[in-house]
């Protein structure tokens, strides 16, 4: 079985987007297109966990009363996607993950770092979600690119802890789920989705899930609510290199989703830890 992650975040959080965009600009829109992306999930059987940023249920928090009634997962991906490895955060941490669980009523028990930003410099994530009864982490991909990756982690479940964050741990109390990554000429490329689902041929993608499966390793696959919805991306102006990352063929998302879904059998990380 593999597992679907849904970055539930507005179209002005990503980190080569955000820091174009002035505070009284940033509007949210993405809840627009929450009942598209749940019919989506409905009509193949899916289950997901919906990593929210929690900001987005102050302004409208009608989007967890959805997430749960069609029976998916809430996660948490912080309060205003800031990077973990961000100056002083985790103090703000400490504040957001409380605040998050009222917003919530204590039912998130997973999380995902913005911009995959767990590393050396943020181990501390680990020790403050297991001081709030967190049961899981998927934040890690186990290959190396501009933006993040730890090319050394395990690319299956294991035990995480503080002191070591790449190699299963016996001793761990939180289990970390790793995304999918795969070997292409020579190179581990990650293959989770996102960036990587629109750039990269269908077929490697695929491929990359079977090989998983052949192995019996659980693939985590993510995506996010923007690349679903792109209709309810208001236009701007970013530096080359932004846009293409973050919106390259982004109107090809959905059907690549769709295709997927035909395919393969996907579920949220909860439903998954149940039956395991």
């Amino acid at each position: 079985m593999n597992l679907l992650g849904i970055d539930f975040e507005d179209w002005y959080h990503p980190e080569l987007v955000e820091q174009f965009i002035p505070e009284n600009k940033r509007i949210p829109t993405m809840f627009k297109g929450l009942d598209k992306i749940l019919e989506l999930l409905k009509k193949y059987d899916v289950k997901a966990t919906f990593f929210v940023v929690g900001e987005l249920l102050n302004s409208n928090p009608e989007i967890l009363d959805k997430i749960l009634a069609d029976q998916h997962e809430i996660g948490f991906h912080t309060m205003k996607h800031t990077r973990l490895d961000s100056t002083n955060y985790q103090q703000i941490f400490k504040k957001e993950i409380k605040e998050f669980e009222k917003l919530t009523f204590g039912k998130s028990i997973g999380f995902r770092a913005p911009t995959f930003s767990l590393n050396e410099n943020s181990s501390w994530i680990i020790d403050e979600l297991l001081n709030n009864n967190y049961k899981y982490d998927s934040s890690i991909i186990p290959a190396k690119t501009s933006l993040y990756g730890m090319p050394n982690a395990e690319k299956s479940p294991y035990k995480i802890t503080s002191d070591n964050l790449e190699k299963n741990d016996e001793n761990g109390k939180l289990i970390e789920f790793p995304l999918l990554v795969t070997k292409f000429l020579g190179k581990t490329i990650p293959t989770a989705g996102g960036f990587y689902l629109r750039f990269l041929p269908l077929k490697i993608i695929k491929n990359s899930i079977k090989n998983n499966e052949k192995k019996e390793i659980t693939s985590s696959f993510y995506i996010h609510s923007w690349e679903l919805t792109p209709e309810y991306i208001p236009k701007m102006q970013l530096p080359l290199k932004n846009k293409f990352i973050t919106f390259h063929k982004i109107d090809k998302t959905f059907s690549k989703m769709e295709e997927l879904f035909k395919e393969f059998d996907f579920t949220s990380f909860n439903s998954y830890l149940k039956n395991n």
